[in-house]
């Protein structure tokens, strides 16, 4: 089966250079707001998968997402947060690009290409079939995220993919596909635009919906986040006046003692 090369299909504007501030403008935005639907097509897909990965997570099961270039960088900025924001130890969901660490901001050159890294990379973390991998890749094509989903089916984990391209040999690869068809790009294969920001909501959907089933939120409140900074501090104080209905000083008491939301909730 062959790749369809939506993501590489010619942009329908022309003449780019010779329109204004506003021209430019107005027209990524009218872009950009048809990446919600392409989104809202692929739920069912996303449904399943996260349903499997939560599945996995509740008997000790990690998430590893793997990508090069810019579908790398949003695994890892979907990953990097989810211990602040759900106090998660940092190795539950972990990031890899292609290239390493280095390659978050700056391209390794051909470190894409090379089919047999990603699983080295996942490797380092002693995976077992509990696991799940996620691939990212606009194109569908990146051979580092096929050889990574390839080796983690072979060895048991649990895979799926995030792509912008139908029928591509990543979501071969994944037994939970999720394509998100958002066509072509404003600048004709710049899929950092809409294929980004429909890669980057389908990861706050499924890291959100995932930590939200294993019970990370109480209502709508992130009871288990990091108290890492004065914000974050005044918002645990604010959470607990509303949640207990109690006085500032008595919240910021209870939060100083027990370090945690979650808890000083508890202990009322």
């Amino acid at each position: 089966m062959t790749t369809k090369n939506i993501t590489e299909s010619a942009s329908k504007y022309e003449a780019l250079e010779k329109m204004s501030v506003n021209e430019l403008l107005t027209n990524i935005n009218r872009e950009d707001s048809t990446v919600p639907q392409a989104v809202g097509r692929a739920l069912p897909q996303i449904e399943k998968l996260v349903q499997e990965i939560v599945k996995r997570m509740q008997i000790g099961g990690r998430l590893f997402y793997i990508g090069a270039g810019t579908s790398g960088r949003l695994g890892i900025v979907d990953a990097s947060e989810c211990p602040p924001t759900y106090g998660v130890p940092y190795d539950l969901v972990i990031g890899l690009i292609a290239g390493g660490d280095s390659a978050i901001r700056k391209a390794v050159e051909f470190a894409e290409d090379d089919e047999n890294q990603a699983w080295k990379d996942i490797l380092e973390y002693d995976p077992t079939s509990k696991d799940t991998v996620i691939g990212i890749a606009a194109s569908g094509r990146t051979p580092y995220v096929i050889g990574g989903l390839q080796e983690a089916r072979k060895n048991g984990l649990l895979t799926g993919s995030i792509t912008c391209n139908p029928d591509s040999k990543i979501a071969q690869e994944a037994k939970f596909p999720v394509e998100v068809i958002v066509g072509a790009e404003f600048v004709t294969g710049s899929t950092r635009m809409k294929a980004g920001t429909a890669q980057k909501l389908v990861l706050n959907m499924i890291s959100t919906a995932v930590m939200i089933q294993l019970g990370r939120i109480k209502g709508n409140k992130m009871v288990d986040m990091q108290l890492s900074n004065h914000k974050l501090v005044d918002r645990g104080i604010q959470m607990l006046m509303e949640e207990a209905d109690i006085s500032q000083p008595i919240a910021e008491k209870l939060l100083q003692k027990y370090g945690n939301v979650r808890k000083a909730i508890e202990s009322l």
